[in-house]
This record gives C-alpha cells, sequence and structure tokens, in this order.
C-alpha cells in the first residue's frame, strides 16, 4: 500500500486496509495473507500492517524465500 505523499498522515491507508478486511471478514475469508518490501522505504507499511494485527509468516503461495520481502498474515476467525 503506498499513499501519495501529499496526503500521509491523515489515515487513508489505514482506512483501506480496515475496509479490505471487512470485506475479506464479510466474504468468509479467515486469513490474509501479504508481502511488502524489505527495506526501509517498506517500514511505514509494515507498521501499519503489525498495528492492524498482522503477524510475520513465512512465505506462502508461489513465494519463496527472499531477503528483499516481507511476509505478514492475520486471522479473521
Amino acid at each position: 500500500m503506498r499513499t501519495h505523499p501529499g496526503v500521509r498522515g491523515r489515515g487513508y491507508a489505514s482506512r483501506m486496509l480496515a475496509h479490505a478486511i471487512e470485506d475479506a471478514s464479510k466474504r468468509g475469508i479467515t486469513r490474509i495473507s501479504l508481502e511488502t518490501g524489505s527495506a526501509e522505504f517498506f517500514a511505514a507499511a509494515r507498521r501499519l500492517y503489525a498495528v492492524n494485527g498482522f503477524e510475520p509468516c513465512a512465505p506462502f503461495g508461489s513465494y519463496g524465500e527472499d531477503p528483499y520481502s516481507n511476509y505478514m498474515t492475520r486471522s479473521l476467525t
């Protein structure tokens, strides 16, 4: 998730993430997993996900170990 620099800090990313989580839950999805970058540039995104209940996890799906990626997951049950 990336927010335009001119509107950062206004809660848009948090609201978009909350909407995605709510929509997934309504659809009966029980787990959301994501991949984000490991570089410092992505630190704000990793913090956003962690604050919203996402925890580090192993690569999933067709992902493999990658030093440039972080994997996170959250249960919706």
